[in-house]
């Protein structure tokens, strides 16, 4: 398995593993609302609730969000080879290895630092498009692109 295939799987897991992970406190906050409403009353029980459902809220915000990346993801055709930036490119550039998809957390696979970038963010809307041997210019660094798979 190729480096790309590698990267994209890696970052395919972690967002599944992180969607589970905030699902599974959804169901335990209204596992909790539900056992808290069968014994509790008052002005106390009114409050639990509510920081209950705003909790749920702000996971279900999240879980929005890594729907949308692992939406970004899925889109994504390891084996499609391009000599363009385009999404899903794994680009060396400088000293950096770039994977253009979501933005996500910086990983090492293989030994080798891959920062995931959105197309939308400054550096990766600067590099769709271009080709090997292409520079430009973000924020007064000019990068080189040197190979895209």
């Amino acid at each position: 398995m190729d480096l790309k295939h590698k990267v994209l799987n890696y970052y395919k897991q972690q967002v599944d593993d992180k969607l589970d992970a905030f699902r599974d406190m959804v169901a335990e906050l209204t596992d909790g609302a539900a056992n808290d409403a069968k014994g509790s009353a008052g002005d106390k029980h009114e409050t639990a609730l509510s920081m209950m459902h705003l909790e749920q809220e702000k996971l279900n915000h999240k879980i929005a969000e890594f729907l949308e990346q692992k939406g970004i993801l899925d889109k994504i055709n390891p084996d499609t080879g391009t000599d363009r930036v385009v999404l899903g490119s794994l680009v060396k550039a400088n000293a950096f290895h770039l994977f253009v998809s979501a933005a996500l957390p910086k990983i090492t696979v293989e030994g080798i630092s891959i920062i995931a970038l959105s197309p939308q963010s400054p550096l990766g809307g600067i590099m769709l498009g271009k080709a090997v041997g292409d520079t430009f210019e973000v924020n007064g660094t000019t990068y080189t692109i040197y190979d895209i798979s």
